[in-house]
């Protein structure tokens, strides 16, 4: 089978496509470097010719209000319009837990408008809702931190590391479209505020995590359960101390 996966030299993108060459699929690693872009059109239609799936793990190169909407409005439809011509039979799109609860943030405003899209295009599809990865407590941290205090709300998440996210996402690309959403999580849930704390601590940052329940989490007001999956998720297999002692290793 011919799988494209746009996005596909990012962190989420390359361990798709590894995973689903080595079950012998015919997989094109679609992105700017290597002469695909979903934004400008640019080698979209040589790129989806044949293909049956189309694994989007995009994101914006910006998280500006603006630029993050016309980043997944732009790449949306036209992805939407490539597949027709192309006759793909089934769109996985790569979204965030809690993404419609999010509305006061401007990226979280661009996936919802990314998942209308999909939904609208009449193309069987498969929304794959992740939570936080484990290697993006880093820019939570660095998003809102001031001086030496890092400022974050004591909401629950359930974070997980990038290898379950790429497998979940390769699982999909080969299943029957489900035309809804699926959602995948970490093994664990913790306070956000008491997990960077000891992610911080771990790496020797001598920053202070400051638990304040009114903080916003990239614009948007977090209440206890936001970040988390609500019903049956698929949870990876990775926990914090394991994924921890990996990336210390590399």
């Amino acid at each position: 089978m011919k799988i494209v996966v746009i996005g596909g030299t990012g962190l989420i993108g390359k361990k798709v496509v590894a995973r689903l060459a080595a079950q012998g699929h015919e997989v094109v690693a679609a992105s700017p470097q290597t002469g695909v872009n979903a934004l400008t059109g640019e080698g979209l239609a040589a790129a989806l010719a044949g293909a049956q799936v189309v694994v989007d793990v995009a994101n914006s190169p910006s998280f500006e209000d603006n630029a993050v909407l016309n980043f997944f409005e732009t790449s949306g439809r036209n992805l939407a319009a490539a597949e027709k011509e192309a006759g793909v039979t089934h769109h996985v799109a790569l979204s965030v837990v809690g993404t419609d609860k999010l509305s006061q943030s401007g990226y979280f405003r661009a996936k919802i408008a990314q998942e209308a899209l999909i939904r609208n295009a009449g193309i069987p599809y498969t929304i794959v809702r992740s939570t936080q990865f484990l290697e993006f407590l880093g820019g939570i941290a660095q998003s809102a931190g001031e001086g030496g205090t890092v400022r974050l709300s004591p909401a629950m998440i359930q974070p997980i590391a990038s290898d379950d996210v790429a497998h979940a996402v390769a699982d999909s690309a080969v299943a029957a479209p489900v035309n809804g959403i699926v959602e995948i999580a970490g093994p664990e849930k913790f306070q956000m505020s008491a997990l960077v704390q000891r992610y911080l601590k771990a790496i020797g940052d001598s920053r202070t995590v400051a638990a304040d329940p009114s903080s916003r989490y990239f614009g948007a007001e977090l209440q206890e359960n936001t970040l988390v999956p609500q019903g049956k998720a698929r949870l990876g297999r990775i926990g914090f101390e394991e994924w921890l002692s990996q990336s210390q290793q590399k």
